[in-house]
């Protein structure tokens, strides 16, 4: 699989050939400095001033930018017989914009920004991510402020109607819809493809967190046979025929066997590997009232609870619900390996804030969008290249490198070196770490993501000096 491809941007529907035209240019430039100021960014005034211009341009929304990306993932990886969707949702906070403070939605905890929801594709055998599927972007809107000498009588009137009517709101227009939504958009995508070869379709697995535990999701999948889902429960349900609930009925079994798990370090835990015990079995979940004509939900639970705790941690507890089948050890271990690799999600999330500085940028609201039609592809972009040196470090270095960017690395290293080189993407990764700031002689230390990013970034700059050299002679 070719890892670097045509600028997608190339096949943008805009309207107007030359708003496709500028969207090419300006990929180009955010990949040799993404994360830097515009005035950096561009190279001219007028080069500026055109940037601002297609950011404010209502034809060039942040849909139309993503959606060639999404095309393309799905086009690389047609045919492969099984594809996991991890989904999730982050947070976008611009509270410092006082001035465009309208342009953007509250966060919650005082934050105002914008809301990002992806579905992002992995490998199911090593959780290489192979680029995003599909992206919403929005915000919420402001309440208006409540009014001058509001008494605390008039205050709780007001408060029980939003709540009424929030609650009276068809699903289609609230926020969860968005994990049902994925489902639909994703499965659209791969339908929508015209292969030559007449390749299979492959088998998309959404793998949800809690968030994701609604049972539309359940009701969905049933209905689309090429498609399954692994969410983590929010809820412990009512089951048919077991005079029970999920939790009840899934701890009163047997433990089936010990398992342990690799937990990476977050802001609430420290790295450590858990052990856990793991029971299975087949469930029949009563539907809601709303999805009564549906008929039982009959999945599989795989339950996660640690043992052996270290002291001052928060036990690992996961209830995991399943399409698919899990009869066997085997099985179970696949649908836990398959949910650990969602932390994959969060890692594009910290690169498109971290890397990419999707935060620091002042544009307004609509603006700020289209810029994040650049800054998300170029994040999930870095991601798979920093996974696939750790999943596959023998492949060739044309997977990760243009023909320019390996002469570059190639004319930077030490002659007595050369002799050495074997071109896999493991030099490719290395050579570029070094130029992020990697120090060779910890070659026990992981490659970082964050001195990968400074790495690419370093790189695209010493091509930009090698094409001008070039252009001179």
């Amino acid at each position: 699989m070719k890892l670097l491809e045509a600028n997608p941007y190339r096949n943008c529907d805009l309207g107007d050939k030359r708003l496709t035209d500028r969207a090419v240019l300006i990929a180009e430039a955010l990949k040799v400095k993404y994360g830097h100021p515009l005035s950096e960014i561009f190279q001219s005034a007028s080069d500026l001033k055109r940037g601002y211009e297609f950011f404010s341009n209502p034809k060039t929304t942040f849909n139309k930018l993503t959606q060639p990306s999404f095309k393309q993932t799905a086009q690389e990886i047609y045919g492969i017989p099984i594809v996991l969707a991890v989904g999730d949702t982050t947070y976008l906070d611009y509270k410092k914009i006082l001035e465009k403070r309208d342009d953007y939605g509250p966060t919650g905890n005082g934050g105002n920004g914008l809301i990002l929801h992806s579905s992002l594709a992995l490998d199911p055998d090593f959780g290489q991510p192979l680029g995003l599927l599909w992206e919403k972007l929005w915000h919420r809107q402001h309440k208006a402020s409540p009014p001058p000498g509001e008494t605390s009588t008039a205050k709780k009137k007001r408060l029980k109607k939003e709540r009424l009517i929030a609650k009276n709101r068809a699903f289609k227009e609230k926020e969860s819809y968005r994990w049902v939504e994925a489902f639909q958009k994703v499965n659209k995508l791969f339908k929508g493809l015209e292969m030559p070869d007449g390749g299979l379709l492959s088998r998309v697995i959404h793998v949800f967190d809690r968030e994701g535990d609604i049972a539309e999701v359940f009701a969905l999948q049933r209905k689309n046979k090429n498609t399954g889902v692994v969410v983590r429960a929010a809820h412990n349900r009512c089951l048919s025929g077991e005079s029970s609930y999920l939790w009840e009925y899934v701890t009163s079994l047997e433990v089936q066997f010990i398992k342990e798990v690799e937990l990476p370090e977050t802001k609430k835990r420290s790295k450590r590997t858990a052990t856990l015990e793991i029971r299975y079995c087949p469930v029949s979940i009563n539907p809601p009232v709303r999805l009564k004509k549906s008929g039982n939900f009959n999945v599989y639970a795989v339950y996660a609870t640690e043992i052996n705790l270290p002291d001052g941690c928060e036990p690992v507890s996961w209830m995991l619900l399943t399409s698919e089948l899990v009869s066997t050890q085997q099985e179970a271990e696949q649908i836990l390996r398959w949910y650990t690799y969602r932390w994959k999600i969060e890692e594009y999330h910290k690169i498109l804030k971290s890397g990419c500085k999707a935060e620091s940028y002042r544009l307004a609201g609509e603006s700020m969008s289209t810029m994040l039609g650049f800054l998300t592809v170029i994040a999930a972009q870095l991601l798979r290249m920093t996974y696939l040196h750790r999943n596959s470090p023998h492949s060739s270095a044309e997977l990760v490198l243009t023909k320019i960017q390996m002469d570059v690395l190639l004319a930077s290293t030490p002659p007595k070196q050369k002799k050495q080189i074997q071109l896999t993407v493991d030099w490719a990764i290395r050579a570029i770490a070094r130029l992020g700031g990697y120090l060779e002689h910890r070659k026990n230390s992981p490659i970082g993501i964050q001195v990968l990013w400074r790495g690419w970034l370093e790189l695209e700059t010493l091509c930009q000096g090698w094409l001008l050299h070039e252009n001179l002679k």
